[in-house]
């Protein structure tokens, strides 16, 4: 990986750093090849104002966008993919969407301070995600999806099966709960060795990274460290907002819902 030596004075004379140049890294180089395949697969990005200062990147199937930029509903069933912590939509969701478009219209929402998504209030909820994709496929002209969800996007999706049922016609969760207590947290500090859930999602060191991988994945495969910096370096931006999400997402026992029967069809898948 190239990088940028700096040289600057101070009063313990001069001192070196070195400053990434995120020209040499692999994820940057990766991800316009990553969305080339991705828009070949029939889907398109789009940035959509949800209320001025939130704005949403989601991939929308390339149908539903008409020749001046406005969006008609899909002729498809819909799919709605709601991605995890560690990374964005397209690249939670990339093997999904090649083989889902094909007899699916297939929506790969950004949660807010993921990708392209980002918003100047101070919400951090779960609830507040659920609205804000909720929001987005309303101006997408989508009235019902599939939602599928994978860790934090499946605690989300409970959160929108709940808040929107007529737009949730049926789920998909793997790797999720219901909602995130105090107790379940504090089993999983006491098993895993951690004292938050940032010190797991939001890894600082290659070995954080690496750890996270070995729990989010049934088998890592071998890469080489400078490909988990480059990771670091690249997919973990916003890091106080989503510490933020983090804390917003853990609620007291004595807090936690009790809302457990959902209309919609709902089908987990257990890893």
């Amino acid at each position: 990986m190239h990088t940028r030596v700096c040289i600057y004075r101070s009063t313990s004379g001069y001192q070196r750093f070195k400053t990434h140049n995120l020209m040499g890294n692999t994820i940057v180089l990766l991800t316009p090849l990553l969305h080339g395949l991705v828009k070949l697969a029939g889907l398109t990005p789009q940035t959509i104002e949800i209320e001025p200062g939130t704005l949403m990147n989601i991939w929308v199937p390339k149908e539903t966008v008409t020749k001046n930029d406005q969006h008609i509903p899909p002729t498809k069933p819909a799919v709605l993919l709601l991605h995890s912590f560690a990374m964005d939509g397209i690249f939670t969701w990339f093997l999904q969407v090649f083989a889902l478009t094909r007899e699916y219209a297939v929506y790969v929402p950004d949660f807010l301070f993921f990708g392209g998504s980002i918003t100047d209030r101070n919400e951090r909820s779960a609830s507040f995600q659920a609205e804000f994709v909720a929001k987005g496929l309303g101006k997408l002209k989508v009235e019902k999806v599939t939602l599928v969800g994978l860790s934090y996007g499946g605690m989300v999706g409970f959160k929108m099966a709940k808040m929107y049922p007529k737009l949730v016609k049926s789920m998909v969760m793997s790797g999720t709960v219901v909602e995130l207590t105090e107790s379940i947290s504090l089993e999983s500090y006491k098993s895993l060795g951690l004292t938050s859930w940032s010190d797991l999602l939001m890894p600082k060191t290659v070995e954080g990274l690496k750890m996270m991988f070995s729990i989010g994945f049934h088998k890592v495969p071998w890469l080489p460290d400078f490909i988990y910096r480059d990771i670091l370096e690249t997919m973990f931006s916003n890091r106080k907002e989503r510490n933020e999400l983090l804390e917003a997402l853990v609620v007291a026992d004595e807090d936690a819902t009790s809302y457990t029967s959902y209309p919609q069809v709902a089908k987990f898948l257990l890893s």
